[in-house]
């Protein structure tokens, strides 16, 4: 149950977003071509972190970049959740763990949620799905998701809400290497770090599809809602955030409106003009928004399916102006305020 909600008797909560940057545990190699956190530099984006999470009061938080489960309960307990609050299976220090045998997320950071709520379901989104598989340049058959993204199915005040937290590829070109990671082309040929970004974007292209064609089963003819959010590595309106959500074909067809999703900065109820000066990353000197935060129509305030509204949306990321070494994160956090219907 959320603490904020009780405080005034009302069924709402805040569901945030953040990508923490490689948190792992201390004295842990995550990239071989990256230094493990000593103690005071683990507690030290320890305590940025939580920082930067509790002002947002947030009652479920998706995360991205997490490398071990025990650093992401720190963090929760800091925040005020409990240890079981915490979902992060593809980075798990329990030995137990089929997936990570106690050691983490491996080669890659996982994502993850703290909730509050009850947990209904956990899934993990592992495989693309068979219709969105594409041929990637000179790489063959993408069929794995490089980060799976993670579902969890909530009960918030007796109403079922699943959640989707993705991180998709990033637009950093993809080159080819052996099996010691050795490059097998000349990063320095324009043309041929032109078709390693095309390979980028085909794996970002499947993984959005994939994530849109399991967020039409969830949603088709249902009146659960929906909450995508979390890294997506493009603007709202690119190309592949759109494979994902769909928005645009609401225009034509208004019975798109059971399985698309809708920013929720655009449809929120107050502030819609803080989109304007919202960003969450600065990608070669230019901010933007790659951090997203989706609903379902059950939170579009004019659909006569509504259960709930998104009363607001902000953006934390005053830290994104500090120097680079000053910062627990490079992205910053995007929050949405719900208010479910009595």
């Amino acid at each position: 149950m959320s603490q904020y909600a009780i405080a005034d008797g009302k069924k709402q909560f805040y569901i945030a977003t953040a990508n923490l940057l490689n948190f792992a545990n201390p004295d842990r190699i995550y990239y071989d071509n990256a230094p493990a956190y000593d103690q005071k530099t683990y507690q030290r984006k320890l305590s940025g972190l939580t920082e930067l999470l509790a002002k947002a009061h947030a009652d479920i938080i998706a995360v991205q970049e997490v490398w071990d489960s025990d650093a992401l309960e720190a963090l929760a307990l800091s925040l005020g959740f409990k240890p079981e609050h915490v979902v992060a299976p593809l980075a798990s220090n329990d030995s137990a763990n089929s997936y990570t045998q106690g050691q983490g997320a491996k080669n890659t950071p996982a994502v993850g949620i703290i909730s509050r709520f009850e947990q209904i379901e956990t899934t993990i989104l592992e495989d693309i799905k068979p219709k969105a598989i594409i041929d990637v340049p000179d790489v063959g058959l993408y069929e794995h998701f490089n980060r799976p993204p993670l579902l969890l199915r909530v009960n918030a005040f007796g109403q079922p809400i699943t959640i989707i937290t993705a991180h998709l590829k990033s637009k950093r070109a993809y080159h080819l290497r052996d099996d010691n990671g050795q490059l097998l082309e000349d990063i320095d040929d324009p043309n041929v770090r032109v078709r390693a970004k095309l390979r980028s974007l085909c794996m970002r292209a499947a993984e959005a599809a994939s994530i849109r064609i399991s967020i039409i089963e969830r949603l088709h003819h249902t009146r659960e809602p929906l909450i995508l959010l979390g890294d997506m590595n493009d603007v709202t309106d690119s190309v592949t955030t759109q494979l994902m959500t769909e928005t645009g074909e609401v225009n034509y067809d208004k019975s798109m409106r059971d399985v698309a999703l809708f920013d929720a900065a655009r449809i929120q109820s107050r502030y819609g003009w803080m989109k304007d000066m919202a960003y969450t990353h600065i990608y070669q000197g230019m901010p933007e928004v790659i951090d997203q935060l989706f609903v379902s129509e059950e939170f579009l305030p004019d659909s006569k399916f509504a259960l709930g509204a998104v009363e607001r949306v902000d953006y934390f990321n005053d830290h994104l102006k500090w120097d680079y070494i000053d910062r627990a994160t490079d992205h910053g956090i995007i929050r949405a305020k719900i208010k479910i219907y009595d």
